[in-house]
């Protein structure tokens, strides 16, 4: 396994993980995130190689932003109404630290508990 896997285009196709939308609706809304739904987001997330955790999570986001007609440079809409954009990038960056998943960020094979490229996801 490696990088390689996760690009878009490659016959490996990374999953919108549905089981983690709610997670990241309640958490940034915050609400209370109830056991079983963070178990079926924990559970997604597992499946996927330690390499494209983050590139699902970004893949998530994106889908979810694109979802709900959300323009660049709008904030407060769509799927997230009552959260800042910056939140929601950061609860969806973490989720694979509240799930307790290894995660690797670059080739060298280094590993981080927060997805820093989805931190970094830009304002679409």
């Amino acid at each position: 396994s490696g990088p390689w896997m996760c690009y878009p285009g490659q016959a490996f196709q990374v999953p919108a993980l549905p089981g983690c939308r709610p997670v990241l609706k309640l958490q940034c809304n915050g609400s209370k995130v109830p056991e079983a739904v963070l178990r079926d987001c924990c559970q997604q997330l597992a499946d996927i190689s330690e390499w494209c955790r983050c590139g699902a999570l970004y893949s998530m986001l994106d889908s979810m932003y694109k979802e709900h007609g959300v323009q660049e440079g709008q904030a407060g809409t769509g799927a997230f109404p009552h959260c800042r954009r910056e939140v929601v990038k950061l609860t969806a960056a973490s989720i694979t630290a509240v799930c307790k998943l290894p995660i690797v960020v670059d080739a060298s094979g280094d590993g981080a508990d927060v997805c820093k490229d989805v931190a970094a996801y830009p304002d679409a």
